[in-house]
């Protein structure tokens, strides 16, 4: 078969296998999808086409691609649609309390970034990244005792700030 005669051979024998398939796998979507399969199929391989009967030669190859589709969904992971209704949290509280959420952490880290440095190394590590003390000091380099204070100090400050914006809004 020629390829000029491809658009031919798509032209007669479409509804055919589209029905074919429609029958095999139950969906119209997946049909559809096979269809387009089945004859790219036939384009690349029409050089191991042998004179058959179109048609026979056709289904043959639909049914080679729905057997390959089948093999991946067998090895595909579906999450049932009880794992799309556990999404965050935040949408449940609507896009107002979204924002609100947002804008409160960026002002927090905002007066994290004008804490001094370790200070705000520690509570960085301690507080957003959840290492242990033993673990923020290590990776800042000082002690456990130093760590602490410059821990103690740091939220003292955050303290100090988040009061002074509540009594700006009041």
């Amino acid at each position: 078969m020629k390829r000029s005669t491809l658009e031919s051979v798509y032209r007669k024998y479409m509804p055919d296998v589209y029905r074919y398939l429609r029958t095999l796998c139950g969906d119209d979507a997946a049909a559809e999808d096979l269809v387009q399969e089945t004859f790219y199929r036939a384009y690349v391989h029409l050089e191991n086409y042998k004179d058959e009967k179109v048609r026979p030669w056709l289904f043959r190859v639909a049914y080679h691609a729905f057997i390959d589709m089948k093999r991946k969904e067998k090895r595909s992971v579906v999450s049932p649609h009880e794992f799309f209704e556990r999404i965050p949290a935040e949408d449940e509280a609507g896009p107002e309390q979204s924002l609100l959420q947002k804008e409160s952490n960026d002002t927090l880290l905002a007066w994290i970034g004008r804490l001094p440095e370790l200070q705000k190394q520690a509570i960085i590590l301690y507080d957003l990244h959840q290492f242990s003390y033993q673990e923020s000091a290590d990776i800042m380099g000082i002690t456990l005792s130093h760590f602490k204070i410059s821990l103690f100090r740091a939220r003292q400050q955050l303290r100090k700030n988040r009061e002074g914006s509540d009594q700006d809004e009041r």
